[in-house]
């Protein structure tokens, strides 16, 4: 057996024993164990970790562990100060899969144009395939779930609020420059496209119809949406959390 001391850092403790947080313990591991494996054996998911320091050196998920290594394990937005940083691979796309329990941060997100699946009956091994498949992020709070090893970039939602949860995935992912508002159909994610008034004056209300030019419909469903109050309310909500008095949101499209 190997014996090798690892230390988390941040947000990444949430995730460990008390006794284990905010400081370096060492831990004995099976031969031939990788740096993924020990950090997964000890609770934290490889999700969650941005990057690894190996004896101060930059390491891969898939480096074995060696006697004596000193392992150092940083989350997402942790600044190392040096140039032996070596961050995991990014995902290649900003398109997520939320599970059962994140129904409402499905909604937020597609109501800012955001790619986002949702259904209340998927199971892990839906979840796990429609990552592996697609190419998507797995948004969860459930941590046994970010284990699974078809599932290779997921976020861990720390908040419980909604407002908290849509912040947390907005700067994790950087998606302030993909926000395209009012685009998505809020109930099957498809994009939305530009109808004529006339076309749909005997599918909205009619206060509706008098007071909007504008109306979309959903390419796959066929649900009309336009820009009501609620558009007005949502560019403040979102211009509050990404810290901006002027959120930038382009108009729908």
């Amino acid at each position: 057996m190997t014996t090798a001391t690892f230390e988390f850092h941040g947000e990444l403790n949430r995730f460990l024993a008390p006794a284990q947080r905010g400081r370096r313990c060492p831990h004995t591991c099976p031969p031939g164990a990788s740096v993924k494996h020990m950090i997964e054996a000890l609770g934290v998911p490889h999700t969650e970790v941005d990057s690894i320091l190996v004896n101060g050196a930059g390491a891969e998920f898939s480096r074995p562990v060696a006697p004596g290594d000193r392992v150092e394990v940083f989350p997402h937005g942790a600044s190392l100060g040096s140039a032996r940083h070596v961050p995991l691979r990014p995902p290649h796309s900003a398109r997520f899969v939320a599970d059962a329990h994140l129904g409402r941060l499905a909604r937020n997100l597609r109501m800012l144009g955001i790619d986002v699946l949702y259904r209340n009956d998927y199971g892990d091994a839906d979840l796990a395939r429609l990552a592996a498949t697609e190419d998507r992020i797995v948004l969860t709070r459930d941590r046994d779930l970010l284990i699974r090893k078809e599932i290779v970039h997921g976020c861990f939602v720390h908040a419980t609020g909604s407002d908290a949860q849509l912040a947390q995935v907005l700067r994790r992912f950087d998606l302030a420059p993909l926000l395209r508002p009012f685009s998505r159909c809020l109930v099957c994610n498809h994009p939305l496209r530009g109808i004529a008034r006339a076309a749909v004056r005997h599918q909205v209300p009619p206060r509706s119809y008098a007071a909007h030019e504008r109306f979309y419909e959903c390419r796959c469903c066929g649900r009309v949406y336009w820009e009501g109050s609620h558009v007005e309310r949502m560019r403040r909500r979102l211009a509050h959390l990404l810290g901006a008095h002027d959120a930038g949101l382009p108009d729908a499209t």
